[in-house]
């Protein structure tokens, strides 16, 4: 060096994750819609330099390194690099699982069907009400540690399988302990309009107004949900049921999100659009009509692969109609325990790209900066930017391409949250 030649000071970082083959950044506009649904903004042989838990730094790995002193160093090991996984859709407190109901629908029994007998949400709802505090914390604890495992950062979690106030304020009491002391991020949501209860079904009125006057306040003087779902659909709520406990949530001051269209058309997804409901779930059976009146509303479709799998329906959502209607796209597993049981983001891209013909970018995207949009997280997690939260996946793989391509597997290498690796492979 020569005399005149000044050295500058290395920046300091808690944590460099370097080594990368790809490190999708998802910069760019939110929500992702049309064609820039398919842009990751791929920074490839990337670095990420994280301090105090946010992103301070992405780019070529060499000018990273150059800038910045780690306190840690995390080795992609050439795998690719991307926001944790988001995943907007799921039902995590239950008691008990439903794997005969899942032979009965092999066996010819439709959803309806085994629904009207008192199976689906009904079993689980028994179930949930009987079962132990302690025993439903400790099942919540083991599905957020599958959920880290697949590298999820952030998940929606609702209630939903109480349908009485005790138990739907314990399901949601339940996920805010669990969350307190847990590396995943939880948005909680209030599904009490999950299903009718069979104690009002000669009563619905009565339940819609308990759920109004009663529930939703409660849950807002506990803090415990800041949103509120309602399943309008054939055999749950009906439209008039929804718009009622929808309105009464969105006066509240709740967030609003509807499963829609996933039985039948009746109109679900019209009104969450009318409402100004940041989701629209499920959507199988969406017309062109209400893709354009979400388009309009900019409300989220919410698709859920994994569940079109399970129950084996005719009607997949139309995913290329509400893309090029720019409607922002997301996807979620719908972990559950009767229609979709897997935490798995990287089987439900997959998926997504097989079934709903989705670009492996596409999938990408929808599952995590638009996923994030869906519950108005953008603006912190779901794109690797400065500014942004420090949360990532590190899966070894070369290429993002194998996450459509290589079908269930999650090749998960490791999981930064918050700027602390919270698993990483051995």
């Amino acid at each position: 060096m020569g005399a005149g030649t000044i050295r500058r000071a290395m920046d300091p970082c808690d944590l460099l994750v370097t080594n990368a083959a790809e490190v999708l950044t998802l910069r760019g506009p939110v929500p992702r819609v049309g064609a820039a649904l398919d842009d990751l903004g791929i920074e490839p042989d990337g670095a990420v330099a994280i301090r105090a838990g946010r992103i301070v730094a992405v780019g070529p790995a060499r000018s990273i390194a150059a800038r910045f002193a780690p306190r840690r160093t995390l080795d992609a090991a050439g795998g690719i690099v991307l926001p944790g996984f988001v995943d907007a859709h799921t039902h995590p407190v239950f008691a008990a699982t439903r794997e005969r109901e899942f032979d009965l629908r092999l066996r010819g029994k439709t959803y309806q069907e085994i629904t009207a007998a008192g199976g689906g949400i009904f079993s689980s709802v028994r179930s949930l009400r009987a079962a132990s505090t302690a025993d439903l914390e400790a099942g919540v604890r083991r599905h957020f540690e599958r959920f880290l495992d697949d590298g999820t950062t952030t998940i929606e979690a609702k209630s939903g399988y109480g349908l009485n106030l005790d138990d739907e304020l314990r399901s949601l009491e339940i996920l805010r302990r669990v969350a307190a002391d847990h590396a995943l991020e939880v948005f909680s949501t209030f599904l009490g309009a999950h299903q009718m209860p069979e104690e009002f079904k000669t009563r619905r009125g009565d339940y819609v107004a308990f759920l109004g006057e009663q529930a939703l306040p409660e849950v807002k003087r506990r803090g415990l949900a800041r949103a509120c779902d309602v399943f309008c659909d054939d055999g749950a709520f009906t439209l008039d049921e929804a718009r009622a406990v929808l309105t009464a949530a969105r006066d509240q001051g709740f967030q609003l999100r509807v499963h829609a269209d996933e039985l039948a058309q009746i109109g679900a997804s019209e009104l969450a659009a009318e409402l100004g409901a940041a989701s629209a779930d499920h959507l199988c059976k969406v017309t062109p009509e209400a893709i354009g009146a979400l388009a309009r509303a900019g409300t989220t479709a919410v698709l859920l692969p994994a569940t079109v799998l399970s129950l084996g329906v005719k009607a997949i959502p139309p995913a290329r109609a509400l893309i090029a209607a720019r409607v922002p796209v997301a996807i979620a597993t719908d972990f559950n325990p009767g229609t979709s049981y897997t935490t798995s983001m990287p089987l439900s891209i997959a998926l997504a790209c097989c079934l709903l013909r989705l670009t492996v970018a596409e999938s990408i995207a929808a599952a995590t900066v638009n996923a994030a949009y869906s519950l108005r997280l953008h603006d912190r997690i779901g794109r690797i930017e400065p500014g942004m939260q420090a949360d990532l996946v590190v899966l070894a793989r070369s290429s993002h391409l194998f996450l459509g391509y290589e079908l269930g597997a999650s090749r998960v290498h490791a999981v930064v949250k918050e700027g602390r690796v919270v698993r990483a492979s051995a």
